[in-house]
């Protein structure tokens, strides 16, 4: 009797735990759905034509177009930590390194927007699988290891991961006509000028390359040390920006640290800050005049996040150790952060001390996702990268910020280890869900906290990568509609940057994904294709408005792939449970377009689809069922409109 009474007591506990961890879940995802997920009637008026004018506000606040790229993407003849890392070969590292290299090539295989590098033999003559991070995972501040088994049927379990051996550090960069050419702005601006002065922008978005300008750690003084050379050259190619009638926006620090840094630590040691401060000094003494806006740092935690807590970019190196407390207070990612932030302020401090303009403005481009969990039990998850990434860097600048950048380019959403491929939503060839609504959300939870801080907005990236370019034309109207929202709802938005011009080189994706307005052709010279979102792009910007009939055929264009259930590339491996790897691939998979209405106000959130959320659901649905209306694809109105036209 005794045993079945401590049964009895042992059961009710298991219940009574239970149950207080689902309540406990519960009242977790009300908050959290009453912040972030609560259904909002869209400011803009469907009926009217045009739908949105950009042209209302004249004077300082007028707001402006432009376009974003950076060195690294673009410029050939440079010897940058990423070209190193590129020209890597996994294969290459010896045995003899041991435990230590295992381990380093093991968090490698994390990534975030980046290709995936396996673990070194360890001499076991089975092959072990390494642990894998799905892609946003490190860069939203969490990570959970998954340890695949040594047997075949794993193997098999496991398709479509690419069953290699070894993997290149870069993706798709290998098996391209001239990687390292990158699309050779360096030696030929024009190329890429002239077809970003013909869009009618005003903001010409680029980068200075710290390693080419300081190419060797100035242990004796900068004097023997700097490219003054590249120096002159950087100063041209802004005069030849400024020729064109462009405005600069000038990026100092773009995920691409000098590797002479990166082999003593980087931006966990406080002497980078120092060096970093040389570099700048350098950049704004050789061009303050010439800049309108300035961006000391491009994304610092996804910097962070990828180096030193994946081990995905150069750079980094990582221990198990580094790994294991970087979330903690007093881990990498904190300190890193924190020397990036000092070095903002300082170069905040330096830029206004010596720029020659009247008024120079400087800010950060910020990453921002909209990011929502697939189950109940997937909230806290969520909180807790949001916690760590969405806010805090801005936060500890925010005394020194004329402006905010946001970098949005679409939903990831959360389930248990990584990040889940929703079967039913339309995502980017690199594994982004797209989701205009976010970027409405996102710019009024920023607009929220920062408004006592009286500064503007600048959308400073925002793409899609998309060779076929169907849904990049109604990905470019909607994310300008959800700008326009917000700048109803009194955000203060002053302008739009498209990332990008021409497709190049994305990290550690290498040549895969297709971010530009304009495809490139690497076996013929590298020339140039303007797809029709280039043409659309350019009639917004010149006319400062987005019509309802092209609204309506760019998304009736993507409808019609839709439907015909036309395929199209994906640069994103995804296991059994339909969760993403982590890395790009070589040469990609295909993926259907999917019918769902993700157009600007009229994405219906789907439910959770943890069992507990379905079952209730399903006892529920008939109690609901006659509430719930569908929003057509296309009105009637919409429909005509294309008819007549």
């Amino acid at each position: 009797m005794a045993v079945v009474a401590l049964f009895v007591t042992a059961t009710k506990l298991a219940g009574l735990l239970a149950t207080l961890t689902v309540a406990a879940n519960v009242f977790s995802f009300s908050r959290y759905r009453k912040k972030n997920l609560r259904p909002f009637r869209s400011p803009i008026d469907e009926s009217s034509d045009p739908l949105a004018d950009f042209n209302l506000n004249e004077g300082e606040d007028g707001f402006f177009f432009g376009l974003a790229t950076a060195p690294a993407h673009v410029e050939d003849g440079l010897n940058d930590a990423w070209l190193e890392f590129a020209q890597e070969n996994p294969c290459d590292k010896p045995e003899s390194q041991g435990d230590r290299q295992t381990t380093d090539a093991i968090m490698g295989s994390a990534t975030g927007d980046g290709g995936s590098q396996p673990a070194a033999p360890s001499g076991n003559p089975k092959k072990r699988k390494p642990p894998k991070i799905a892609i946003e995972a490190m860069i939203r501040g969490y990570a959970k290891y998954i340890k695949g088994d040594t047997g075949e049927e794993e193997e098999e379990e496991e398709k479509p991961v690419p069953n290699e051996e070894c993997h290149h550090n870069v993706a798709a960069w290998h098996n391209v006509e001239h990687p390292e050419e990158r699309i050779k702005f360096w030696s030929d601006p024009d190329t890429e000028l002239k077809l970003a002065k013909d869009t009618g922008i005003s903001v010409f978005r680029m980068g200075i390359d710290w390693s080419r300008v300081m190419p060797e750690e100035p242990l004796n003084g900068l004097t023997k040390t700097v490219n003054y050379a590249a120096l002159e050259r950087y100063k041209w190619i802004i005069s030849r920006v400024r020729s064109y009638g462009m405005k600069v926006m000038l990026t100092l620090f773009h995920h691409s640290l000098p590797p002479w840094a990166g082999e003593y630590g980087g931006w966990k040691v406080e002497k980078t800050v120092d060096y970093f401060l040389d570099f700048t000094r350098l950049v704004v003494d050789s061009v303050s005049d010439m800049i309108d806006y300035w961006v000391p740092f491009n994304e610092p935690h996804v910097f962070c996040m990828l180096t030193y807590c994946a081990g995905a970019w150069p750079g980094g190196h990582p221990d198990m150790l580094e790994v294991a407390t970087s979330a903690l207070p007093t881990g990498v990612f904190k300190q890193a952060m924190h020397w990036m932030a000092i070095a903002h302020l300082k170069a905040y401090d330096y830029i206004h001390e010596k720029s020659t303009s009247s008024k120079p403005l400087v800010g950060v481009a910020h990453h921002v996702s909209f990011m929502r969990p697939y189950g109940l039990f997937d909230v806290p998850a969520v909180t807790l990268a949001n916690s760590m990434t969405v806010f805090p860097y801005v936060d500890s600048i925010s005394d020194k910020l004329d402006f905010i950048g946001i970098n949005y380019y679409g939903q990831e959403v959360v389930c248990g280890a990584g990040l889940k491929l929703v079967e039913t939503d339309e995502y980017s060839e690199s594994g982004r869900g797209i989701y205009p609504d976010g970027l409405y959300r996102m710019l009024l939870q920023f607009n929220d906290r920062y408004k006592h801080l009286n500064v503007p907005f600048i959308i400073t990236e925002n793409g899609v990568s998309d060779e076929t370019d169907v849904i990049r034309r109604p990905y470019l109207l909607e994310h300008l509609l959800a700008v326009h929202a917000a700048k109803i709802m009194g955000v203060r938005v002053l302008g739009y940057l498209f990332w990008t011009i021409s497709d190049n080189w994305e990290w550690a994706d290498g040549y895969g994904p297709k971010f530009g307005l304009v495809a490139v052709d690497r076996a013929k010279d590298l020339a140039r294709i303007p797809r029709p979102s280039y043409h659309l792009f350019t009639k917004v910007v010149t006319t400062g408005k987005i019509t309802r009939y092209d609204r309506a055929r760019a998304w009736h264009q993507l409808q019609i792939a839709a439907r015909a259930k036309k395929m199209r590339s994906f640069y994103r491996a995804v296991n059994k449970d339909g969760l993403m790897y982590a890395g790009g691939l070589d040469e990609p998979i295909q993926r259907p377009y999917v019918e769902r209405d993700w157009r600007f106000g009229h994405y219906e959130m789907e439910g959770l689809q943890d069992p507990i959320c379905r079952l209730w659901r399903f006892m529920t649905r008939p109690a609901t069922l006659k509430f719930r209306k569908r929003k057509p694809q296309m009105d009637e109105e919409d429909e005509a409109l294309l008819a007549l036209q």
